[in-house]
């Protein structure tokens, strides 16, 4: 036996006690998250707080993610993934302890922001299965880890309400979530390889800064649209003055040897159709969970429309999408085995497409309706574990948490910008001269969320003819040369 060889053999086992502790990470970055929005209630009343100091509670992670995820990329980029997923797991532990203790609606928000590299840890830890494994394990990895991710979820928003009747309160709750982040920060230093590959370069905090300044503005202003007026001067004036520090900071980052983000990469045409399709992704799943839960908890008799149930029959049949997604992502590196990637995703967003098409044909059954959720919630699933693996190999191997941060950025802005779309369109078209949405809004809402997908189908249709061609002509040309699972390979 070789060298190499006994060396690779040696460190299989090591590499097997990554992902699995990865994993472990990621089901519990998925717990948090899911749990949540289900804690709010519990959260205002033991705070006494309003609802729209509530509202932040939750914004104010998305606001700390969106600023953290691209710093927290390159950062890992630079000096190491393994350094800042503890990294990351610290802040997230602080925050979670900060949350559970905290004296006031300040301290509480603090706590929230520091949760926010909750969303840094599956770049990271795909920055770091890409370094340590080779391309099909790498592939496992990462539909392991994004299943991980999407069952803790599921988990969060399931055991939310038992947990918090089992405790007595919701303080001992958040002691009981904090006390699991902590324990994931002690099991980080166990048994993770450093990732090898170094970017070169240092890190861009002026890039940094203003992405930053840009991301929370955008949110900022969405967040407060509905208060404030969609067509008032604030929220106008807000947006466009977002959109301009997004122009100032892509001439910066394109002027820039070692920027925090390769602008030119994520426009190049092999990669920017996946960037879209993680925007309109965003779009789909994030901005439509609310609508969705809505239009369940509606009755005939008030409304007009909608099923009328319970908070428990709302997580029960609201749970069986997040079953699918789940199963979805944890099969796409199986099913992509056999037909590529790139046809995963054609099937995932014509899933989507077809689910959210059945949402408006069965709004009358309910099973129907749920039957509809879990259609699009499989192909959710495979979206979540084919998106992130396509953009992660079609980066440098020294950016690929910064690439595969970017992707998340663009689906948080995605839902963002949908949420804030579905509230206006749900304000505007109303039941008579009442504030109750019309059942025309709902349909509305799935009717352009089908067309969102159709779209992205169309566009990676299109994209993949035009790349192919040169890609099949330069491969006749290099034919006698070996190949190597380095690159991208067939079908991807």
């Amino acid at each position: 036996m070789t060298a190499p060889a006994a060396t690779r053999e040696a460190a299989a086992p090591r590499v097997t006690a990554v992902v699995g502790l990865l994993v472990v990470f990621e089901l519990v970055s998925g717990f948090l998250q899911g749990s949540g929005p289900a804690l709010v209630p519990a959260v205002q009343d033991w705070q006494s707080i309003s609802a729209s100091q509530a509202q932040w509670y939750m914004a104010v992670q998305f606001l700390a993610a969106a600023v953290g995820v691209p710093v927290f990329g390159r950062l890992g980029d630079l000096y190491g993934h393994r350094r800042l997923v503890r990294t990351a797991l610290v802040c997230i532990a602080a925050g979670t302890v900060l949350v559970a203790f905290a004296p006031n609606l300040t301290v509480l928000l603090v706590g929230r922001a520091l949760m926010g590299p909750l969303a840094a840890l599956l770049p990271l830890e795909i920055g770091l299965v890409r370094d340590r494994l080779d391309l099909a394990g790498a592939r496992r990895a990462v539909a392991l880890l994004v299943g991980a991710l999407t069952f803790g979820s599921l988990l969060g928003h399931g055991l939310a309400g038992p947990l918090l009747e089992l405790t007595g309160g919701v303080q001992a709750t958040l002691c009981v979530l904090a006390a699991i982040a902590c324990a994931c920060v002690a099991l980080s230093y166990c048994a993770i390889p450093e990732s090898r590959t170094r970017a070169p370069g240092r890190m861009d905090w002026a890039g940094a800064l203003l992405l930053g300044l840009a991301l929370v503005l955008f949110l900022g202003t969405t967040a407060r649209g509905q208060a404030w007026g969609w067509t008032s001067p604030l929220t106008l004036g807000g947006l466009v003055l977002c959109l301009s520090l997004l122009a100032w900071w892509v001439r910066l980052e394109q002027g820039r040897p070692h920027a925090l983000v390769d602008v030119r990469a994520v426009a190049h045409p092999r990669s920017a159709p996946y960037y879209v399709s993680a925007f309109a992704f965003g779009a789909v799943m994030l901005g439509g969970q609310a609508v969705g839960i809505s239009y369940m908890a509606a009755s005939t008799a008030d409304e007009g429309y909608g099923f009328g149930l319970t908070t428990w029959e709302i997580s029960a049949w609201g749970g069986v999408p997040y079953v699918l997604s789940f199963a979805g992502a944890s099969l796409v590196a199986r099913v992509a085995a056999r037909t590529g990637y790139r046809r995963v995703l054609l099937l995932a967003f014509a899933l989507m497409a077809a689910g959210n098409v059945g949402l408006i044909a069965g709004h009358t059954t309910l099973v129907l309706f749920v039957l509809a959720s879990a259609v699009s919630g499989f192909g959710m699933g495979l979206a979540l574990g084919g998106l992130p693996t396509l953009i992660a190999e079609r980066s440098t191997p020294d950016r690929t948490a910064s690439a595969t941060a970017v992707y998340n950025n663009l689906k948080t802005l995605g839902g963002s910008l949908a949420g804030a779309g579905s509230a206006v369109v749900l304000g505007s078209l109303v039941v008579g001269d009442t504030d109750l949405p019309a059942l025309a809004a709902y349909l509305t809402i799935w009717a352009l969320s089908a067309l969102l997908c159709v779209g992205a189908v169309i566009l990676q249709v299109l994209t993949n003819r035009q790349t192919d061609a040169p890609a099949a002509a330069s491969n006749r040309r290099s034919d006698t040369r070996p190949h190597s699972d380095a690159g991208t390979p067939p079908g991807a």
